[in-house]
């Protein structure tokens, strides 16, 4: 039996949800790029520009990164959102005014909005929509969760991830009180102190 071609696999479903999200949330209007794997320090993803050149011809296309530590204890869905995330920059870079730096700005967060992401510097809500690090979280309803939807329905599955260092691994604890956090293994029972032992969900 000869071995699953594992990197045609995965690779190709990402080169899949990017082209369909191009289509959904972009009307197709995104130049192709290359996807890559690459393990960054705090960060789920990045979008580079002209980062890679033809060995053939005079032609560079960008780059968009997705950091494989930053799949695990998150879904499918999750992974995707930071790949439409990069879309966002990518589609600032061709068509708008990208910040100094990286810096998320304000027509960056406008457009997060249209297509159904919520900037958030926390990746919850109330979470500062500007900024140098500003992550996001879904818009239930909103634009990408229904094309995310239709995404699934045609069968897209990730199946690689990151082994979990020593100690990661480990799930957000939140008080529905006063939204303190903590983390613990998944199947910890926690209790907020600050609020007379009311108990912690896990997301």
């Amino acid at each position: 039996m000869k071995p699953l071609p594992i990197t045609k696999i995965e690779y190709g479903e990402f080169q899949k949800a990017y082209a369909f999200l191009n289509d959904e949330l972009f009307e197709g209007a995104l130049p192709n790029i290359l996807v890559t794997l690459q393990r960054l320090s705090r960060a789920h993803g990045y979008f580079s520009p002209n980062r890679f050149s033809n060995r053939e011809a005079d032609i560079s296309v960008h780059e968009i990164a997705l950091n494989p530590d930053g799949f695990v204890n998150r879904t499918d869905e999750e992974i995707i959102s930071t790949l439409a995330h990069e879309m966002v920059h990518l589609w600032q870079h061709a068509y708008g005014k990208p910040g100094r730096r990286g810096y998320h700005n304000l027509q960056w967060a406008k457009k997060m909005k249209e297509v159904g992401l919520q900037p958030s510097d926390t990746g919850e809500e109330n979470g500062k929509e500007t900024g140098e690090r500003v992550s996001h979280y879904i818009v239930g309803g909103g634009p990408f969760s229904k094309a995310y939807k239709k995404l699934e329905a045609k069968g897209i599955q990730l199946h690689w991830q990151s082994i979990p260092k020593r100690g990661a691994g480990k799930t957000k604890f939140s008080c529905s009180n006063c939204g303190q956090n903590a983390w613990a293994k998944p199947d910890a029972w926690l209790l907020c102190g600050a609020c007379n032992g009311a108990r912690m969900s896990g997301k």
